[in-house]
């Protein structure tokens, strides 16, 4: 395919700078428009059910666990009811660079469709905010006139309105996000009596105030400008991905439908006859700019995968919509990649690089549900204590003195059980006969351990400690029984 048929953008000047950044520097604000149609009902769709779960998710208890909890001050995490406390900081590593490797693969293959069906940003803007917006102001032309008018009342009166149900949306948006960082119980306490949370309620008026700056001014530069993920498409995205696209093959020349004209020609011989002739063939692009009118970030698609395409699928409703009216087949503008067009194949899901990626997935999934399997309700750790030696009970036996420490990582009373399990020998708890933690809380505490010294194997033996919970082993921790003129390495 040549390139003759691709659109003639001068010197491609959208590369250069953002759609929503004018030469000298400056905002160009956007005015998106009013826009539905079938993928745009399937997205509200989507939107309702994810707003459901936020809406409910602070009050969904698994196991007496919240469903989701990102408490960052007390350094306590919980994702889908599973807690992570700091010891659990490999499994947690290990938890996040899979969710990477799965970004990247999505990515790979279905390019920025995370943005514009399930991100929180797009989310709430378009399907709450807009919406206000749209309710309050009117479609596209009506706002931008009203921003560009003098403050008269009617201006006043409407802009009051709709920020302060910006306001109102954003606080409550604040207090549900507040709920997944330090709880709901925490939240409604807050709610109950401000003045007695002081540090809560700061949190509650900056959080508010800044949900209210990113819908109601910051907009669409969160994705194109604070959000890193769109610029990672350069290095993520290839020719097979699949993202909304222009089918410039079957686009261009754009221009206006125009209707076959009959021209008057004179032939070789002498005779003169009236031939039809075909004008160059034209585009089905009509050159409307509807699907640069409903771009909420303001881009022309025509140009190609850009870094502010969110993949929301509006132009794709507003080309159909246009395409339906002129007669002509949909599809001018859908999910397809880059070679789907040019090669007039079907679009690939599974290339080399996906399938890569997939097996990269695959492999850190395993390795991560092997570490959930054997991850333990009690972190265990046993020492020999520093500084003290081997000491002689009686001529055939002697003991050693050991510190351990456990972590309970739930929020239930465990009762915890020492025992020998490579050698045989007594075990004293210095100062208590039973162990049981406190949820989430660690105990400390000392044991003797007594062996017989024909069971020892010269200065130092290597001793298995078994940790149980009701009778069920949760752990082993590995240390080293000090003989005779033994000492700590």
């Amino acid at each position: 395919m040549s390139d003759s048929k691709q659109p003639n953008n001068s010197a491609n000047e959208y590369r250069d700078h953002l759609s929503t950044v004018s030469e000298d520097g400056r905002r160009i604000w956007v005015y998106p428009k009013k826009q539905k149609g079938k993928y745009y009902w399937l997205r509200t769709i989507v939107a309702v059910i994810l707003l459901i779960l936020f809406l409910i998710g602070p009050f969904v208890k698994v196991h007496g666990e919240p469903l989701m909890l990102f408490n960052i001050l007390k350094r306590e995490f919980i994702i889908l009811g599973v807690p992570f406390t700091p010891q659990d900081t490999f499994l947690f590593a290990v938890l996040m660079i899979t969710g990477l490797v799965i970004i990247v693969l999505f990515t790979a293959v279905f390019g920025r469709l995370f943005c514009g069906w399930v991100c929180p940003q797009t989310i709430f803007m378009e399907h709450i905010f807009r919406r206000i917006e749209y309710a309050i102001e009117g479609d596209a032309n009506k706002s931008r006139r009203l921003d560009a008018s003098p403050w008269t009342k009617e201006k006043i009166w409407k802009k009051g309105l709709k920020w302060t149900i910006f306001y109102l949306v954003a606080l409550i948006i604040a207090h549900y996000f507040l709920a997944y960082l330090i709880g709901v119980d925490q939240v409604l306490e807050l709610i109950k009596s401000p003045g007695q949370h002081v540090g809560g309620l700061i949190a509650m008026i900056i959080f508010s105030f800044v949900f209210f700056m990113v819908f109601a001014n910051i907009r669409d530069q969160v994705c194109t400008t604070i959000c890193p993920y769109g610029r990672l498409q350069g290095v993520l995205l290839d020719k097979n991905s699949i993202v909304v696209s222009y089918d410039f093959e079957r686009g261009e020349p754009r221009g206006r439908q125009k209707k076959k004209k009959k021209k008057a020609v004179a032939l070789a011989s002498s005779d003169v006859a009236i031939a039809t002739l075909e004008e160059e063939k034209q585009g089905d692009c009509v050159d409307c700019d509807l699907c640069v009118k409903v771009c909420p970030t303001g881009i022309d698609i025509r140009n190609g995968t850009q870094l502010e395409c969110i993949n929301c699928t509006l132009c794709m409703d507003a080309c159909d919509s246009i395409m339906e009216k002129v007669h002509k087949p949909k599809g001018l503008i859908r999910y397809a990649s880059y070679n789907s067009i040019v090669e007039h194949k079907p679009n690939k899901v599974f290339t080399t690089r996906s399938i890569a990626y997939s097996f990269v997935m695959v492999a850190l999934m395993g390795f991560l549900g092997f570490l959930m399997f054997n991850r333990t309700s009690v972190k265990p750790l046993i020492q020999h204590s520093r500084g003290t030696i081997y000491m002689e009970v009686d001529k055939d036996h002697g003991k050693n003195l050991f510190n351990y420490q456990l972590i309970n990582k739930t929020r239930k009373e465990i009762p915890i059980e020492f025992k020998l399990l490579n050698k045989k020998g007594e075990l004293e708890l210095v100062g208590q006969k039973v162990l049981k933690v406190p949820p989430k809380e660690m105990l400390e505490g000392s044991i003797f351990i007594t062996l017989d010294n024909k069971d020892l194997d010269g200065k130092i033996t290597d001793l298995d400690i078994g940790v149980f919970s009701n009778g069920k082993r949760i752990d082993v921790c590995k240390t080293g029984f000090l003989g005779p003129g033994g000492t700590e390495e």
